[in-house]
C-alpha cells in the first residue's frame, strides 16, 4: 500500500508572516500624517508649514536612498537576520518619534525610520522567488503588498483613536514601537532563507516549490557588486522606474495630504478625518489580491509581457479618472468612495510591477528591486513640496483642486511609461 506525502504549509506561514510585517511597516510609515494633524501634536510641537513638508518627506528621501544598499545587503548576506534587524530598528525609531521635542528631533527620527524600512520590500521580493510557487508569484506579491495597504488603511483611524483615547499623540509611536519589537521576534522564529534550510518543510513542499526552477538550491555565491552599468543601460528598467516614480507622486496624496484636505477644506473634525481617510484606503485593500490573480491569469493565457504590462498601465489611467471624479463630489463620504477608487486602481496594478521586477532581475533580485523602488520613493519624497508649490502658484481659492489635478496627471504619466515595460526582457542577459 502506497500513499503520497502531502506538502507541509510552511510557505503559507512564511507568506503570512511577511504580510504581517508589511502591515506593521505601513502602520509605522503612515501614522505620522494623522499625528501631525492632531490637536494634541499641534499644541505641544509648533512646526512651520515648510517644516511639516520636510518632516513628511524625510522618511521617503531616506527610504529611497537606502533601497539599493539595503537590497545589496539582502542579496549578499541573506534576509532572515537583516529583516529582523530592520523591523526592530524601525520600531525603535517609531517609538523615538514620540520622544521628539521639535523639528530637528522629529526629522532625525523619521529619517532613521525610513533608512530602516528601506530593506524590507527588496528583501521580500527576493524571498518570494524561493517561497512562492512560480505560477503564483503575482498572488504572493499581492498578499505582501496587501498587508502594507491594510496597515496604511488602518493607520489614520487607529492613530486618531489612540490619540483621542490617551489624550496625547506620543502614545501612538510608543505603542507601535512596542508591537514592532514583538513582530521582529516572531519573524526570526518563523523564517528561513530557503525551503531546503527550514526544519519543518518536508520533501513534498520543497518539490512543489522547485517546479519549473531547474536547480532549486540555496544561493552559494551571492552577487558582490550592484550591476550599475546594466541598470543604467536598460531602457526597460527605466520605464519601470518611471512607472514607480509617477505612481508614487499620484498615490502619496492619499497618505500625506488627504487628512489636511479634509480638515482645512472640508472643515471636518479630527476623528472624522481619520475615519474617512481610513475608509478611502480600505476600499483599495481588495485590489491587491485581485490584481495578483489578474496578472497571473493574463500571464498564463497571453504571456508575461501582456500579463504584466496591461494591469500596470490600464489601472493608472483609471486612477487618474477617479481623482477627477473626486473633485466633482461634495459629500465627505462620497469623497471617501472616490478617493478609495483611486487607491483601488493604483493598487490593482502593483502585483504586476512586483512580478515584473522578479522576472527581469535574475540573481540581483533585491538590488534591482531596490533600484526601481528607490526611484518610486523619490516621487513620494518630492510630492509634499511639489504639492505645496502647485497650491501656492495656482490655488487662488484654497480648494486643493490644482494639487489633485497634479496627482491625476502623474498617474497618466505612469500609465504611459507602463506601456513600454516588457517583463520578458531581463536587465542582464544570461551569460553577460
Amino acid at each position: 500500500m502506497s500513499f503520497t506525502l502531502r506538502p507541509t504549509i510552511i510557505r503559507h506561514k512564511i507568506l503570512a508572516t511577511a504580510t504581517m510585517v508589511a502591515f506593521l511597516m505601513y502602520l509605522d510609515r503612515i501614522c505620522l500624517a494623522q499625528i501631525i494633524t492632531s490637536d494634541s501634536f499641534q499644541k505641544s510641537v509648533a512646526l512651520k508649514g515648510w517644516q511639516i513638508d520636510w518632516v513628511k518627506g524625510a522618511f521617503f528621501w531616506a527610504y529611497a536612498l537606502a533601497q539599493v544598499p539595503a537590497g545589496w545587503l539582502s542579496d549578499r548576506f541573506g534576509t532572515r537576520a537583516l529583516i529582523t534587524i530592520y523591523i526592530a530598528t524601525w520600531s525603535v525609531f517609531t517609538a523615538a518619534t514620540s520622544f521628539s521635542l521639535g523639528f530637528t528631533t522629529l526629522l532625525i527620527a523619521r529619517l532613521c525610520c525610513g533608512l530602516a524600512e528601506a530593506g524590507y520590500y527588496p528583501a521580500s521580493s527576493g524571498l518570494l522567488t524561493r517561497w512562492a510557487h512560480i505560477e503564483a508569484r503575482g498572488f504572493a506579491s499581492s498578499m505582501i503588498s496587501w498587508g502594507g495597504r491594510v496597515g496604511g488603511a488602518v493607520a489614520p483611524g487607529l492613530t486618531a483613536y489612540v490619540i483621542l483615547r490617551s489624550g496625547d499623540w506620543r502614545w501612538a509611536g510608543w505603542l507601535y514601537g512596542l508591537i514592532g519589537l514583538i513582530v521582529a521576534v516572531i519573524y526570526w522564529r518563523v523564517f528561513r532563507e530557503h525551503p531546503r534550510q527550514h526544519p519543518h518543510c518536508n520533501a513534498a513542499e520543497i518539490s512543489l516549490l522547485a517546479q519549473g526552477r531547474g536547480d532549486f538550491q540555496p544561493v552559494k555565491n551571492p552577487p558582490r557588486r550592484f550591476p550599475l552599468k546594466s541598470a543604467c543601460q536598460s531602457l526597460n528598467l527605466w520605464m519601470a522606474n518611471g512607472v514607480q516614480f509617477f505612481t508614487n507622486i499620484g498615490w502619496a496624496f492619499l497618505i500625506l495630504s488627504l487628512p489636511d484636505y479634509l480638515k482645512q477644506v472640508m472643515h471636518l473634525e479630527e476623528g472624522m478625518t481619520g475615519l474617512i481617510t481610513t475608509g478611502a484606503l480600505t476600499i483599495g485593500i481588495a485590489a491587491l489580491p485581485l490584481g495578483g490573480l489578474i496578472t497571473d491569469y493574463i500571464t498564463r493565457h497571453h504571456g508575461k509581457h501582456m500579463g504584466r504590462m496591461l494591469p500596470m498601465s490600464v489601472t493608472k489611467f483609471a486612477a487618474a479618472g477617479c481623482y477627477v471624479l473626486a473633485l466633482w463630489t461634495d459629500s465627505p463620504w462620497g469623497m471617501a468612495v472616490a478617493f478609495g477608487l483611486v487607491a483601488f486602481f493604483a493598487d490593482i496594478g502593483l502585483p504586476a510591477m512586483w512580478t515584473t521586477m522578479q522576472d527581469i532581475s535574475g540573481k540581483y533580485q533585491a538590488q534591482l528591486f531596490g533600484w526601481s523602488n528607490m526611484w518610486g520613493n523619490f516621487g513620494a519624497a518630492i510630492m509634499p513640496m511639489l504639492f505645496t508649490l502647485v497650491l501656492k502658484s495656482y490655488d487662488t481659492n484654497h480648494d486643493f483642486h490644482e494639487g489633485v489635478w497634479m496627482c491625476a496627471v502623474a498617474f497618466v504619466l505612469a500609465g504611459v511609461f507602463a506601456l513600454f515595460v516588457n517583463a520578458e526582457k531581463p536587465v542582464i542577459q544570461e551569460g553577460a
